[in-house]
């Protein structure tokens, strides 16, 4: 059986995004995604992703960790549509 070597793994947010810590520390990472700013848990994967509705102007480079966190108490959680 021929062997598979390990590439290197970059682990760091790829262009437009943004990894955060909420309040207990969990790390999040943010994604602006068309008119949605998407939230995903990296560090803790039984946390349910998250989004909400944001304008172009809401987004910019400097957005704070505290802006962040205040839309991600404020976004509602992901859930399977049915």
């Amino acid at each position: 059986m021929p062997k598979v070597s390990a590439r290197p793994v970059d682990h760091g947010p790829s262009e437009g995004e943004r990894v955060f810590a909420d309040e207990m520390g969990r790390l999040w990472n943010a994604v602006c995604a068309g008119e949605a700013m998407v939230f995903t848990c990296v560090s803790d994967g039984r946390q349910s992703g998250r989004a909400i509705a944001i304008t172009a102007g809401d987004v910019a480079d400097d957005v704070g960790d505290d802006t962040l966190r205040d839309w991600l108490g404020s976004a509602p959680l992901i859930g399977r549509l049915t």
